[in-house]
């Protein structure tokens, strides 16, 4: 059976996200929302994966992005790939593993960065590969997330830093297991197995994928699945920028990204930008939430009177809140509390912008928007 399989069983449809095909949703996405926030939930994270070795690995992958790379086994790092106008090209997790390094980046990137670094790898001892094939990422969000990994983990106790991970045992499988930046605004892990075969209870051969997935859904504590509908309204309400909405195109210093940067760090593509908005105190936009009348379509106007001063990046029925909510990229001097319109179904409702996060979890994300 495979994991697309497993998604059907419990009721999933589908939807693509770069070039995966990953859950929708299971039929209920305000109900699973819930479940997440008030207990645990389970989700396929469809993370594209390079593999990175050599000697010199550290020192290449630390030349290119936007933070600083952990030398240490079992740590990580969230970074960002800028062009040279600064501008976010992806983002990305970093981990250290031993002799290599593993880098997990959106749907469908994986392939086209590693065909671009490898044109660029010349006298360095740097081997790159695509290893998404042979990974599958499961992220358990919720209040009681530790207590539900902790129930089918063993050999290891879950870890307790942000970005760092240990490994041990999940139904005889072979797992890593990550303390997430808690994009959910809850308590995160992702838990990574290969797709391999192991031999259950009863000594079948079943893919890795499978024996994971039914000890994370069903084993101790129950988790409830969860699709995109739900990561984007969860990612939402915690204040969480997501590449495909918030991320590509912008510089990090107006999505207040301060967790990607290492202002310290020596030279990388787009650091000079970086620097500059740095160094002049503020953006000239920041990201904000935004509480209006009704919900409104990604790439809405916001105004202040006739003065178009944003844009939406995406809305949603919050199913925490019970009203309608979004993200907006505003000009930087739009204070908080002010009353605005966005343009809705080509009518102007009002809306009131809102500090992010939204809705206050059982953790802080590492993203929400942090401006000096």
């Amino acid at each position: 059976m495979n994991l697309e399989a497993l998604h059907e069983d419990h009721g999933a449809t589908f939807c693509s996200v770069g070039n995966r095909r990953v859950p929708r949703d299971y039929g209920r996405p305000e109900r699973a929302h819930r479940a997440v926030r008030n207990g645990v939930g389970l989700t396929e994270m469809p993370y594209g994966v390079l593999v990175v070795t050599g000697d010199d690995r550290i020192e290449y992958v630390d030349n290119i992005v936007s933070n600083t790379v952990p030398r240490e086994d079992g740590r990580g790092t969230y970074a960002l790939l800028l062009d040279p106008q600064g501008k976010v090209e992806l983002d990305m997790y970093v981990y250290c593993a031993g002799e290599r390094l593993l880098l997990f980046v959106p749907p469908g990137e994986a392939t086209p960065l590693a065909e671009e670094w490898r044109e660029k790898v010349f006298i360095q001892d740097v081997d790159i590969s695509v290893a998404t094939e042979r990974f599958a990422v499961f992220g358990v969000h919720g209040p009681y997330a530790t207590e539900k990994v902790a129930s089918v983990l063993n050999g290891a106790s879950t870890p307790d830093e942000q970005l760092s991970f240990i490994r041990g045992k999940m139904a005889d499988v072979g797992v890593t297991v990550i303390r997430t930046d808690a994009p959910t605004g809850e308590e995160g892990y992702e838990v990574i197995c290969t797709t391999d075969e192991t031999a259950d209870e009863i000594g079948r051969e079943r893919p890795n994928v499978e024996l994971v997935f039914d000890a994370l859904v069903t084993r101790g504590m129950n988790a409830a699945p969860f699709g995109r509908v739900t990561w984007e309204s969860l990612t939402l309400e915690a204040g969480t920028p997501l590449f495909e909405y918030e991320l590509r195109g912008e510089i990090p210093n107006v999505l207040g990204l301060r967790n990607a940067l290492d202002f310290e760090k020596g030279c990388y593509v787009g650091q000079e930008v970086v620097s500059r908005v740095e160094n002049r105190g503020q953006p000239s936009r920041r990201l904000a939430g935004l509480l209006p009348e009704s919900v409104p379509q990604a790439g809405a106007a916001v105004f202040a009177g006739d003065e178009v001063v944003g844009e939406i990046t995406r809305g949603i029925e919050s199913p925490s809140r019970g009203e309608p909510a979004a993200m907006a990229l505003v000009d930087f001097d739009v204070e908080i509390g002010s009353g605005l319109t966005v343009r809705v179904d080509g009518e102007d409702v009002s809306a009131e912008l809102v500090s992010l996060p939204l809705v206050d979890g059982s953790d802080e994300s590492g993203r929400v928007p942090t401006y000096d």
